[in-house]
């Protein structure tokens, strides 16, 4: 059931299936690169580029975390810290449906530039909101810095994923299981340091304070910054020819299936865990602010570990990768809205004790972790390599909406129905992503028989 080594000899998986499951990072990170039989630059591409995504990712984490605790240290409630997050999705938003056409006219090498210059400038502008501030100017001040969070995040993000099948040979009879498989080391490897950042944000927070965490994240990303612009000389990416914005739109049905099976997909995540989990722990269990962010950090850390294995429980013997994966999506979507519906009954029914609820959520985590990775698999094994910028980004761009649909009704439901109301609503979303999955397959081959 496992994926094993391609038959031509290449060392897919460096011929050591129990590999995965060692030591995340350097393993998976060494696996990866072997995995690629393309030349010297291009491995140094790979390595610059997912190197960048992961620092990137760090802060982003530490970011999120330092926001909803300290300005809930300062009274906000449910609702006005959603409110907080809600520009970062909205120009997640429009920065994916733009940035997939910029990376295509200029290269994504320069989006991922952009990508993380806007973080600097972001960590550094919100270190220097002052407590003293009136309500209304330090929420417009954090929503204008989490704004441009919001774009340097899928800027960087958008680059990152696009990067990767331009990187794997297209010629290689086993492309698509190569594919398969870095996608999902780098988005597990890159969820796993997203929960490393909660940790970091979290400690750091109740440790050396706000403004000086903010200030120290915003160094460290400016020397990777550096190092990037010194050694990602290739225009990784750019078209051929100079692509008009309505080619932003996609028009392939399948597309558009996947990418409102993501919207509903992530927004039933953020319902829950953006504000409503963090809350119910800090008000609920009356856990301290590193015990809230240290459970928070393991949830996304065994996320991204469950992401990167992926592939094990995907067969690709007698039939493509490709087709398995849409089978797995419909099987582990349907599997998730089972744990989502137990967890929310539970709840209700006054199991609300921190065990099952932390129990719950995990199991829902582990679940969830298929269903992404398979997803993120699923867009670039399906996207044109010609415009692939553009189908991911327009992909991603949903994967935005959904999460600001997520973070805002996390806040809303929380605050008017509790914990439960946002799991009974993260069941309903889950059933409208596994509806809008159901028709791609046949989407797809339709697709190819033109």
């Amino acid at each position: 059931m496992g994926l094993r080594e391609s038959d031509d000899g290449a060392g897919l998986y460096g011929g050591d299936e129990n590999v995965v499951e060692g030591r995340f990072f350097g393993f998976i990170f060494r696996l990866t690169i072997t995995s690629m039989t393309t030349t010297g630059a291009s491995r140094r591409d790979y390595i610059v580029v997912t190197s960048a995504y992961w620092a990137f990712t760090v802060t982003d984490g530490a970011l999120r975390m330092l926001v909803l605790l300290h300005f809930h240290e300062l009274g906000f409630n449910a609702l006005q810290l959603a409110a907080l997050f809600l520009l970062y999705e909205f120009f997640g938003i429009i920065t994916n449906l733009t940035g997939g056409w910029v990376g295509a006219r200029f290269g994504l090498n320069r989006t991922l530039f952009v990508g993380l210059l806007l973080q600097i400038i972001a960590l550094s502008a919100l270190a220097l909101v002052s407590p003293s501030w009136v309500m209304w100017l330090s929420v417009a001040y954090v929503m204008a810095t989490q704004a441009v969070a919001g774009i340097a995040k899928d800027f960087t993000k958008m680059s990152s994923k696009s990067s990767v099948k331009l990187l794997v040979p297209a010629d290689a009879a086993d492309s698509q299981k190569r594919l398969f498989f870095l996608v999902a080391v780098l988005t597990g490897s890159k969820n796993a340091l997203k929960g490393v950042g909660f940790f970091l944000g979290a400690l750091l927070l109740q440790t050396v304070g706000f403004a000086p965490s903010l200030f120290g994240f915003a160094a460290l990303l400016a020397i990777v910054w550096v190092t990037a612009l010194i050694l990602l000389k290739q225009d990784l990416g750019k078209s051929k020819t100079r692509p008009k914005f309505k080619a932003v739109f996609s028009k392939r049905a399948e597309l558009n299936f996947l990418s409102a099976a993501r919207l509903f997909l992530f927004a039933s995540r953020d319902i829950w865990f953006v504000v409503a989990l963090p809350l119910f722990m800090t008000e609920t269990l009356g856990w301290s602010f590193w015990q809230t962010g240290a459970f928070m950090a393991f949830w996304v850390i065994g996320y991204g570990c469950v992401q990167a294995i992926t592939p094990r429980f995907v067969k690709t013997k007698n039939r493509s990768a490709l087709s398995n994966a849409l089978v797995a999506a419909i099987v582990w979507g349907i599997g998730l809205s089972a744990s989502a519906v137990f967890l929310a009954w539970g709840v209700q029914s006054g199991l609300s004790e921190g065990w099952f609820v932390l129990g719950g959520v995990c199991i829902f985590g582990a679940i969830f972790a298929m269903n992404s990775s398979l997803h993120s698999y699923l867009i670039l094994g399906i996207a044109e390599r010609e415009s692939i910028s553009m189908q991911v980004g327009f992909y991603y761009m949903a994967n935005a909406c959904g999460r600001l649909l997520g973070t805002l009704l996390s806040g809303a439901i929380y605050l008017k129905f509790g914990l439960v109301g946002c799991l009974w609503a993260s069941a309903l979303a889950i059933g409208c992503a596994v509806a809008f999955t159901a028709p791609i397959r046949p989407a797809l081959q339709r697709q190819q028989a033109l």
